[in-house]
């Protein structure tokens, strides 16, 4: 196959494209190994120089990623998700040299209703702030989450929690300097168009369905979250969590 050239388009951009459509439809799946640069040049009758140039693109896009003399493999690199009582989602990326960040789709103030009450123990008129984001690492989607707060406990939430970069920094603004995870669950699924889409992801590849607690040193719930991870690009490490009277006994 030789490309031709576009008006406006560089033959590397076309590469890409071709290269994503064929990871995002299932023909390449996550873990396979791409075809070697020579034969990528071979196939698209182009130079090194555009190989790479698509390559990099689709590295950055967090669609393959490289390995030191082994090649190139669809899927980005690994990120193993430490889980335990106090597990941080900035700390636990940089701890591993990914940069965390994150992109807020929205935020809004709703009655609490009765599956969101039940878990942060409110009535279900009660409001909570509810926000709806990405989490990234190296600016590659690993999570898509729903996050909920009481707001009669935290009260201007959505405006503190815009001044604070973590939900720890954040809590540290009422005074709760510290928080614990009280509850967690993981399942298995497949994603939605829609939510493959928001994660970057082929529809063919799982989730992983996260629900989450966290309590203040007393117990008291301080926030649900309710997240899919991109099961090709996280690992779970789940740490031992000890009971309070074993803390004690010890």
């Amino acid at each position: 196959m030789n490309l031709r050239r576009q008006p406006g388009e560089a033959l590397w951009r076309r590469i890409e494209k071709l290269l994503a459509g064929e990871i995002n439809s299932g023909e390449l799946t996550p873990g396979n190994r791409l075809p070697t640069e020579p034969a990528l040049m071979e196939r698209f009758g182009v130079s090194r120089a555009t190989v790479r140039q698509a390559l990099g693109s689709l590295e950055r896009r967090g669609l393959v990623h490289a390995e030191q003399g082994r090649g190139t493999f669809v899927g980005p690199r690994r990120l193993s998700y430490s889980l335990s009582e106090r597990t941080r989602f900035s700390r636990n990326l940089i701890e591993q040299g990914f940069e965390p960040s994150g992109r807020l789709l929205f935020e809004r103030v709703i009655p609490a209703g009765p599956v969101v009450g039940a878990r942060l123990a409110v009535p279900d008129w009660q409001s909570v702030s509810h926000r709806h984001g990405i989490g990234e690492a190296d600016g590659i989607p690993i999570e898509l989450a729903d996050v909920f707060v009481p707001i009669d406990r935290f009260p201007d939430w959505p405006a503190v929690k815009a001044q604070h970069v973590t939900y720890t920094a954040a809590f540290a603004h009422y005074g709760v300097r510290d928080y614990r995870r009280l509850s967690t669950r993981i399942e298995a699924r497949m994603p939605t168009e829609e939510e493959a889409a928001l994660l970057d992801q082929p529809v063919t590849s799982p989730v992983f369905v996260m629900t989450r607690v966290d309590a203040d040193p007393d117990g008291r719930p301080i926030l649900y979250g309710h997240a899919l991870w991109c099961a090709d690009r996280v690992t779970f490490d789940i740490e031992e969590i000890r009971s309070q009277a074993h803390r004690t006994s010890a």
